[in-house]
C-alpha cells in the first residue's frame, strides 16, 4: 500500500465527480431560462415509420431568434408526427407549422416561473453536492480499509485531506454553474 494506490483511488474520484458535474450541466439544459435552445427538445422521441427516433435525427433544429425554434423536418411527411411528439413531451411549447417547418415560440418567463425555475436549479445543484459526498465518502471508507491493511495511518489522514479538498473543488464548481444558471433565469 503506498501512495500510488491513494492516487488511483483519488483519480477514480475525480472520474466519478466530473461525471456528476456534467450530469448536472445536462439536467439545467433542459430547464427553460426564457431563450430558445435547441437542447430543450433533447430526449423527445418521434414516430417515425413505426420506431420512436430522437428528434435531432428527423429535422434540423435551429433557432433563428432568442424566442423562436424552428424544426426543419427532412421529410414532409413527418411534421405531424413531430408536432405529436412536441404535445406528448409535455414541455411547456405549443408547436404551429406552416407546411414546411415546425415553430416553437418560447413565450417571456414570468417572475413566478423564474422563482420556480432557480428553486428547481437549486435542487438539481443538491443533488450533485449528494453524489460528490457520496463519492468522498466511498472514498474515505476505501482508505479505511487500507489503513487496515498497512497502510500508515498518517498516509491515511492525508489521504482524507485529499479527498476533502477534491469535495470542495467540485462543490465550488457546482455552485459556479449553479450562479451561471441562475442569473440566465433571473436575466429578463
Amino acid at each position: 500500500m503506498d501512495n500510488e494506490d491513494i492516487q488511483l483511488h483519488l483519480d477514480a474520484a475525480v472520474g466519478k465527480m466530473e461525471k456528476t458535474l456534467k450530469h448536472l450541466a445536462s439536467e439545467l439544459l433542459k430547464l427553460r431560462a426564457g431563450k430558445a435552445n435547441p437542447s430543450m427538445l433533447e430526449g423527445i422521441l418521434v414516430d417515425y415509420y413505426g420506431t420512436p427516433t430522437p428528434l435531432q435525427q428527423v429535422a434540423s433544429i435551429n433557432t433563428p431568434d432568442a424566442r423562436t425554434i424552428v424544426i426543419q423536418p427532412w421529410e414532409k411527411k413527418t411534421i405531424d408526427a413531430i408536432e405529436k411528439a412536441i404535445f406528448a413531451a409535455n414541455i411547456g411549447l405549443t408547436p404551429s407549422n406552416n407546411g414546411e417547418t415546425v415553430r416553437l415560440n418560447i413565450p417571456p418567463l414570468t417572475e413566478e416561473r423564474r422563482k420556480s425555475l432557480v428553486k428547481q436549479t437549486k435542487n438539481e445543484g443538491e443533488n450533485a453536492k449528494v453524489g460528490i459526498r457520496t463519492v468522498r465518502r466511498e472514498l474515505i471508507e476505501e482508505f479505511k480499509k487500507m489503513e487496515k491493511n498497512g497502510l500508515p495511518e498518517d498516509m491515511e489522514k492525508d489521504a482524507e485531506e485529499q479527498a476533502q479538498k477534491l469535495t470542495d473543488k467540485y462543490y465550488k464548481k457546482v455552485d459556479e454553474v449553479l450562479a451561471k444558471k441562475e442569473s440566465e433565469i433571473m436575466t429578463v
